[in-house]
């Protein structure tokens, strides 16, 4: 009985000496059970930290960007705009906006007249500007277009940059889900009418506006390459005024496309002109009963040459913008509209004294 006694302490004394052994290879210096607690308590904060930290994704941040600045390139920024849901009824409350496109070298001068137009219609518009890379001037926090630049690259004007530019506003609006109309306007457009008449107009349309005009002359079908063949024919060749509007099936269209924009850029270089061919021929191709076939941004042409007249400060009365654009023969979803032109182009600087006096009362804002 002694021995069976004596033999069950040297077991018992050796395993007590393995496990020690065993637990201060792995955890030398500390004792298992410290090891144990230690451990479970590192587990434990990190799951709570990773649950605190990243907070959970929500509806919104898929619906509209927090800030317009971002570091994608036009590849990704294309790719991500052409995404289209493919369930057409929306999970929530969602109010349309018109997009409104500024092409610009830097600051907007008749930017006080667009503060008037806006004033008063949060929720309704959105605003995106390119400018010149260079320019870094940003309007106070109360202005409407604080903060409201876009990632922008150099534009030639007649080259494939400037195209580059109108697909980059288009894609940078598409992020943001209520944006259904697109308007592109420069530094130079006045708006004709008040805002509730162009936001009505514009969302109650069922086409948008873009010209694309078989232009049989040496300025229309004479800029079409025969390299562009077999992609582009003479017979798909248009023309059109750079200034459209369009809606948001259209510009999805537009930033998709990835057939006819490289043979353009390829093959339409001065006299070719692509701000002129590319998206009416563009329209042309894929969705011709999409368009009305004419522009809502008037301008005036009656002096020739590659530009249309700038208006000056002694240009501008009340007579002469009530007769801006004003024709009475205009189509509008399969009817006659007296409204034919919403926007009208190039005034100069010097006009927004006169402009701002004037716009109250003529178009009913401010």
């Amino acid at each position: 009985m002694a021995f069976f006694v004596l033999l069950l302490g040297i077991f018992i004394n050796d395993q007590f000496k393995k496990i020690v052994i065993y637990e201060d290879f792995y955890l030398p210096h500390q004792s298992p059970i410290y090891n144990l607690s230690i451990s479970t308590h590192l587990v434990c904060n990190s799951s709570s930290s990773n649950s605190s930290s990243n907070r959970s994704m929500e509806l919104s941040d898929w619906l509209s960007p927090k800030g317009l600045w971002h570091s994608m390139n036009d590849e990704e920024l294309m790719w991500r705009a052409s995404m289209v849901p493919q369930i057409k009824n929306y999970p929530f409350n969602r109010t349309p906006r018109v997009a409104f496109l500024f092409l610009t070298r830097g600051r907007l001068p008749l930017a006080p007249l667009w503060e008037m137009f806006f004033k008063g219609h949060e929720g309704l518009f959105s605003i995106y500007l390119h400018t010149s890379p260079d320019f870094n001037c940003e309007p106070p926090p109360s202005s409407v277009f604080y903060k409201r630049r876009i990632p922008s690259q150099a534009v030639q004007w007649g080259r494939s940059t400037m195209i580059d530019a109108e697909r980059r506003l288009l894609a940078n609006a598409l992020l943001d889900i209520s944006n259904q109309r697109f308007i592109l306007l420069s530094e130079s457009c006045i708006p004709l009418f008040n805002f509730t008449t162009i936001y009505t107009f514009l969302t109650n349309s069922d086409q948008s506006f873009l010209g694309l005009f078989d232009d049989p002359r040496k300025i229309g079908r004479g800029r079409y390459n025969k390299r562009m063949y077999p992609t582009i024919t003479l017979s798909d060749w248009r023309k059109g005024s750079q200034w459209f509007e369009v809606h948001r099936e259209l510009a999805v269209k537009i930033v998709s496309d990835v057939t006819y924009y490289p043979v353009f850029k390829n093959h339409c270089t001065p006299p070719c002109y692509m701000d002129e061919h590319y998206l009416p021929t563009l329209a042309n191709k894929i969705c011709p009963k999409l368009t009305s076939n004419r522009s809502v941004t008037w301008a005036d042409w009656s002096a020739g040459g590659s530009h249309p007249m700038t208006f000056l400060k002694r240009d501008v009365s009340e007579e002469f913008l009530k007769s801006v654009g004003r024709e009475f023969n205009c189509s509008y979803n399969g009817k006659l509209s007296s409204i034919c032109f919403l926007f009208g182009r190039k005034f100069h600087p010097s006009t927004l004294q006169p402009l701002i006096r004037i716009a109250p009362k003529l178009f009913g804002f401010g």
